[in-house]
């Protein structure tokens, strides 16, 4: 089991502010599917992934959906909260089981009330998060699903710490928002190619040099910026 240090964010925190927050952060089990937050409800609890894997999801009026971020133990769930925007605008959504621990959004907030090192790692974090939304729309836009895939199995194995993944297609198709028969396309050229190894729902990275070569320009861009940000901070990512 995991404590609540595994979360590199936490992990990064002052120790008067970790001993302030200790009593309060409940470990919780991250189930694969289960919502966090809601489009339009209030969040009332920010989240700090330690073995998980949260995604923030946009959804139209019609059904559809994208993924626009993740969050793994580099980060937390819940920056409106934080922005002062108390109600939520995307679904954050489980999208690899495991564990993470639930903070009372109250206490993130005060912690913002004087100027610090607390408010600037905060800060950090909710620029190189915006950072990854920001580059995802535009790969959604200019670049193709195979390019996509690469990155979203990357950005995964990175906050996971392993080169396997377990994700169903539905899911797969669900965060890049698009059709079954184009994540079998793609993921059936990776695997051909020997990039990765794909069945029910497990897979397998063989080459990631080789995967990060498909991937298009943006894996490298949401990586460096997360680096340039907060390596200085233990935070970087992979």
């Amino acid at each position: 089991m995991t404590n609540a240090k595994a979360n590199l964010l936490i992990a990064a925190l002052p120790e008067l502010t970790y001993s302030q927050w200790a009593p309060q952060l409940k470990l919780v089990e991250m189930r694969l599917g289960d919502v966090l937050h809601e489009p339009g409800r209030q969040v009332d609890h920010v989240y700090f992934p330690t073995t998980g894997i949260v995604s923030l999801v946009q959804t139209l009026e019609n059904g559809a959906s994208t993924e626009i971020a993740v969050v793994g133990n580099e980060g937390f769930v819940g920056v409106p909260a934080l922005m002062g925007g108390k109600s939520a605008r995307t679904q954050s959504v489980v999208r690899s089981a495991g564990h993470g621990y639930r903070l009372p959004a109250g206490e993130i907030v005060k912690a913002l009330e004087s100027v610090g090192p607390v408010t600037r790692l905060l800060l950090l974090y909710t620029q190189a998060l915006m950072t990854q939304i920001s580059q995802t729309a535009v790969c959604t836009r200019h670049h193709k699903l195979h390019q996509r895939l690469c990155r979203l199995l990357l950005v995964s194995l990175d906050r996971l710490g392993t080169e396997e993944v377990w994700m169903t297609q539905t899911l797969i198709c669900n965060m890049l928002g698009v059709r079954r028969e184009g994540v079998t396309e793609a993921a059936i050229s990776l695997q051909r190619d020997g990039l990765i190894r794909y069945r029910r729902a497990h897979i397998s990275v063989v080459d990631r040099p080789a995967l990060e070569r498909r991937s298009c320009e943006c894996y490298a861009v949401i990586r460096k910026e997360y680096a340039r940000l907060l390596s200085g901070r233990s935070i970087a990512i992979r």
